[in-house]
């Protein structure tokens, strides 16, 4: 079976008409760059992608920190984003963090060595080959590995597997964090049973989700995304200390057209209009999640 090829995202993008405030995070993005070896079994060619270009991004955009996300194209190997992550942190003390993928045979000296350069969590990708090198039954065991380093597990699973999968994120000894909300098709409504689920895991205090991705869930593949504003607003109803936003930079997995990412800013900002809660989402909860601390960039 061939590997498509993912198309490249808006190289050019716009100011968002909103000013984000000071410290603010995208907590989901990946880098793509020629020097690291793609996965064998990989779904998809990623399009280059480098940490210039998406620092040039965030400049345009007004975001002072991020979050690198480990892509399943490169399976365990965390080259990528230790790269964007410690380039990063050693122009601004902090600046960057990371979510990684291992498997069990990892020693602990790995993964001190990771929590050193500003790893904070697992991601298990139920979605894409290469992601998740582990069996739901060694989750508990992960966790248990993970648990001294005060790490999350983030999982990114298709839509219909929620119900099936939370009584496993309902016992976690450790932090869920949930991308692109929990993949639940915008079409169905707040009221779908698989959304139920996420507003309930949400209420329970131990899940956090990214208000992220909004073009996998939409009907619509550009913004303003409209339908996706209901979920977004339920969701932090439900518990605004446990919602964070990012951008899913470049937009991997996309083949037709990839949204400007001024115009994502925008759509969050029509999502959430009140100022104290753009801060909570943007900057004071993901701070606390990916453990931070102050923002102290110039």
């Amino acid at each position: 079976m061939s590997i498509r090829d993912c198309i490249a995202p808006d190289r050019n993008p716009k100011k968002p008409n909103i000013i984000l405030p000071r410290g603010s995070i995208d907590t989901h993005v990946h880098i793509f760059e020629k020097d690291f070896p793609l996965f064998d079994g990989r779904g998809y060619n990623p399009p280059d992608s480098t940490l210039e270009d998406l620092e040039h991004l965030h400049q345009t955009l007004g975001i002072d920190r991020v979050v690198f996300t480990q892509p399943s194209v490169y399976g365990v190997d965390n080259s990528a984003i230790l790269k964007g992550m410690n380039t990063l942190n050693q122009k601004t003390l902090a600046r960057a963090r990371g979510v990684c993928a291992i498997k069990m045979d990892a020693t602990d000296e790995f993964l001190n060595g990771l929590h050193d350069q500003g790893i904070r969590g697992v991601r298990l990708n139920l979605d894409n080959k290469g992601g998740m090198p582990l069996d739901l039954k060694d989750i508990s065991e992960l966790e248990a590995r993970i648990k001294p380093f005060g790490w999350h597990l983030e999982y990114l699973f298709p839509g219909n597997a929620i119900e099936e999968l939370e009584p496993t994120l309902m016992a976690s000894s450790v932090p869920i964090m949930i991308g692109h909300f929990a993949y639940q098709p915008a079409t169905r409504g707040i009221n779908a049973s698989g959304f139920q689920v996420l507003l309930k895991l949400i209420k329970e205090g131990n899940t956090w989700v990214k208000i992220s991705g909004a073009n996998r869930v939409s009907e619509t593949d550009l913004p303003p995304y409209d339908d996706v504003r209901p979920m977004a607003q339920a969701l932090v109803e439900a518990n605004s200390n446990n919602v964070v936003w990012g951008t899913d930079w470049p937009h991997p997995n996309k083949y037709e057209v990839n949204p400007n990412d001024g115009d994502l800013v925008n759509a969050f900002g029509d999502w959430i209009s009140e100022s104290l809660l753009r801060e909570k989402i943007l900057v004071s909860n993901p701070e606390k999640f990916y453990s931070f601390g102050n923002f102290a960039c110039e």
